[in-house]
């Protein structure tokens, strides 16, 4: 199916943020590629609920970003399904704690793959394909890609590794692709690797004395992937002033 509708692939799509993400992208009239790995159920009930809205608008594709492999297969699938491919957002990420002296590799290996590896090998395959329609990437950072989180030494160099990506590829893609980032700040509470008690504190070192919505991050990518079209390079922070106080 060749469409004139603009299309982005979005990892990590079936629940939480990215699924927020994909929500007000097909509001606003794309056509989407929703990456998942094991959250099937999650998927179909998203893919049921854009469906309805809008017949023949998404697509669902099932990986392991470890895998590099296979990842131009996700643009492949993309590009077979609608014809073109306009921004990609990556979105999956892998959190958990890692204090120091009880680093394994494989936890190294994951938390990379998701957060770095997986971001910058998928906007190599997509990058031809964007080029030809001017089109967008926007990643999903976090603000302590610049001031690390305790106990989560590797998460942190993972997305500060992301974002020094955005800086990167924004100059090698210029100046047909933007490539951009957001760092959100306490947004949804993580499913796993920190206590919720930790929550209040957090709050209290917000400005706006309150977490943020998945929303409120949807708006941004929105905005870097549609409107924003003299900004490329950049990390958005989406955080409530946390990043003047931390």
């Amino acid at each position: 199916m060749d469409t004139k509708r603009r299309v982005v692939l979005i990892t990590g799509a079936a629940k939480r943020i990215g699924a927020t993400i994909a929500r007000a992208l097909h509001a606003a009239g794309y056509d989407l590629a929703l990456h998942y790995r094991h959250s099937r159920g999650e998927m179909d009930t998203l893919l049921a609920e854009l469906e309805a809205s809008r017949p023949n608008s998404t697509l669902a594709v099932c990986a392991e970003l470890a895998d590099i492999e296979h990842l131009p297969r996700l643009v492949d699938a993309s590009l077979a399904r609608y014809g073109r491919l306009d921004g990609l957002v990556n979105n999956a990420s892998a959190f958990y704690p890692t204090p120091i002296g009880t680093v394994s590799v494989p936890q190294w290996n994951e938390l990379f793959a998701s957060n770095a590896q997986a971001p910058f090998f998928l906007a190599q395959a997509a990058a031809p394909h964007l080029k030809s329609v001017r089109g967008s990437i926007v990643s999903i950072a976090d603000i302590y890609a610049q001031r690390p989180l305790a106990r989560h030494p590797v998460y942190s160099m993972a997305k500060a590794a992301l974002v020094a990506m955005t800086r990167a590829l924004a100059r090698e893609l210029a100046p047909e692709v933007r490539v951009n980032a957001i760092a959100p700040g306490a947004i949804l509470w993580p499913e796993s690797g920190k206590p919720y008690t930790d929550q209040t504190e957090l709050i209290a070192h917000t400005p706006l004395a309150r977490t943020g919505t998945p929303e409120d991050v949807a708006t941004a990518a929105l905005f870097l992937l549609r409107d924003a079209k003299f900004t490329t390079g950049q990390v958005l922070n989406v955080d409530g002033g946390r990043d003047l106080v931390i």
